[in-house]
């Protein structure tokens, strides 16, 4: 084969690699039961659109009290998450977290429970200079207190887009 045809053939093996790679970036990702829960009960105390109630009922939910007064199904939403945790500076821990117009930034051991929380849920890290990345946008979780009373596996889901 001359070389010119394995430029092609590289080229073409490249391009499909890249379209595959993206095809999955682009696939909404799900999770249920007890990793939605988690999601849910990490962002859910910085959500600006969930009410004391809502928070509450999250939390207690959360720390395993499926005895709430709280009812209705709650929906847990993020536009876009980004956690980065340093490997070369290994006190760096931090969050973005944005709501619509509103980004709250979180560091210490609230970044770290919501980055690790994420590795659960099966969002892909990345790396880069000294860093450690995992991002998801477009997360909704809706947490239902009465199918979780059942204890049968329900009443959390979650969907996400993995990365920006």
């Amino acid at each position: 084969m001359k070389p010119a045809g394995l430029i092609r053939v590289s080229a073409l093996v490249v391009a499909t690699a890249s379209n595959i790679a993206g095809a999955f970036a682009a696939t909404p990702a799900k999770v249920l039961g007890s990793t939605a829960l988690a999601l849910a009960g990490v962002i859910a105390p910085l959500s600006p659109d969930l009410s004391s109630a809502e928070k509450k009922a999250v939390a207690m939910l959360f720390a395993a009290n499926s005895d709430i007064p709280y009812k209705k199904p709650i929906v847990v939403t993020a536009d876009r998450i980004v956690c980065r945790a340093g490997n070369v500076d290994i006190t760096t821990r931090n969050c973005e977290v944005t709501f619509g117009k509103k980004v709250r930034t979180v560091n210490g051991s609230t970044a770290n429970e919501i980055f690790a929380t994420e590795a659960l849920a099966d969002v892909p890290s990345d790396g880069a200079a000294g860093s450690n990345f995992e991002s998801l946008s477009k997360l909704s979780c809706t947490i239902d207190p009465n199918a979780i009373r059942r204890k049968d596996g329900s009443g959390a889901e979650c969907t996400f887009q993995p990365g920006n």
